[in-house]
């Protein structure tokens, strides 16, 4: 694959094989070429909507008889949370529990410590703090996955229509997903995650 440029996203998004195989919806498999193919050829049958889940949202694997297993536990969803709501610093630690807690506030935000010339201490709070973040909601989630999508795509610029993704659908898609279970036992699984978030 090319190198990845971080400020010409030229050849990002689908025309790359890691961030196409991020970004392609679970619905389809990336392996196979004609899938990509298809995709890069906007087929109709293989669209990539805001209301179909991209890869990245996952843990690493999609099982389609449990297509919730899994769901919001990505690696780099979760690095990009850390990153925008925490520091990004915080976003190279795989495991929370590898904070240093001397770092964390009382509500687990990091405070990060500067040093003047003078020798006094001045302590900043990361964005979690200056919004009194208590604990992780579906809208911080459904930001921090627009963001990703963004990232991981070929667009230059921020826009909310990207060819036929639309983030302001795909974040509210999230926020229904999270806010609207059709079920007593999907409102449990998504208690789960939620506290999976929250540990």
């Amino acid at each position: 694959d090319p190198i990845l440029h971080p400020y010409d996203k030229t050849g990002h998004g689908f025309y790359n094989e890691a961030t196409g195989r991020l970004l392609c919806p679970v619905d389809h498999d990336w392996n196979n070429s004609d899938v990509q193919q298809y995709i890069w050829d906007y087929h109709p049958d293989y669209r990539v909507t805001a209301y179909s889940w991209p890869m990245f949202l996952y843990d690493g694997h999609y099982d389609a008889r449990n297509p919730k297993d899994g769901l919001f536990k990505g690696k780099l969803l979760l690095k990009t949370f850390k990153a925008i709501f925490t520091s990004p610093t915080s976003a190279e630690h795989d495991d929370p529990e590898q904070t240093n807690s001397n770092e964390a506030s009382a509500y687990g935000h990091l405070k990060h410590q500067r040093i003047q010339a003078s020798g006094e201490q001045l302590t900043r709070c990361d964005v979690a703090g200056l919004l009194n973040m208590k604990s992780t909601q579906p809208q911080a989630i459904a930001y921090a996955a627009v963001q990703l999508h963004f990232a991981l795509s070929s667009a230059n610029s921020w826009q909310i229509i990207d060819d036929d993704f639309n983030s302001k659908v795909f974040y509210n898609h999230i926020i229904d997903f999270f806010e609207l279970p059709p079920t007593r036992d999907a409102a449990n699984e998504i208690d789960e995650i939620l506290l999976w978030w929250n540990r």
